[in-house]
C-alpha cells in the first residue's frame, strides 16, 4: 500500500487545467502525474465551481476573523491606548533647546 501524498495547490491547478482543456484523457493525465483519475475529476470539478469566484465584484474575499481573535485584538488595542495616554501625560515634550 502506498503512502498518502499531499499535493500543493499549484500542482492541482495545473492538472485540473489540463483536464479542462481536454487534449488528453483523464487516464493519460493520471498516468503521467501519478495520481488517481478520481482525484483529477475532483480537482477539475473544484476548479470549474470556483472559477466564478475570481470574477466576483469587490475583488478578493475579506479575511474572516473569529470572535475570540477579535476580542483579544480589541483588548490589546485598549491596553496600548491606555499605555500611550499614560506616557504622553508623564513625558514632557522635548523642545531641543
Amino acid at each position: 500500500m502506498s503512502k498518502r501524498r499531499n499535493h500543493d495547490a499549484g500542482f492541482k491547478a495545473r492538472v485540473a487545467l489540463e483536464a479542462v482543456k481536454g487534449e488528453r484523457t483523464v487516464s493519460e493525465l493520471a498516468a503521467e502525474y501519478g495520481v488517481h483519475p478520481t482525484m483529477i475529476h475532483q480537482w477539475k470539478k473544484a476548479l470549474l465551481e470556483g472559477a466564478s469566484d475570481i470574477f466576483e465584484r469587490g475583488g478578493k474575499k475579506k479575511a474572516e476573523v473569529d470572535g475570540e481573535t477579535a476580542r483579544s485584538l480589541h483588548a490589546k488595542i485598549g491596553e496600548l491606548a491606555v499605555a500611550n495616554d499614560f506616557l504622553s501625560r508623564k513625558l514632557k515634550p522635548w523642545t531641543g533647546k
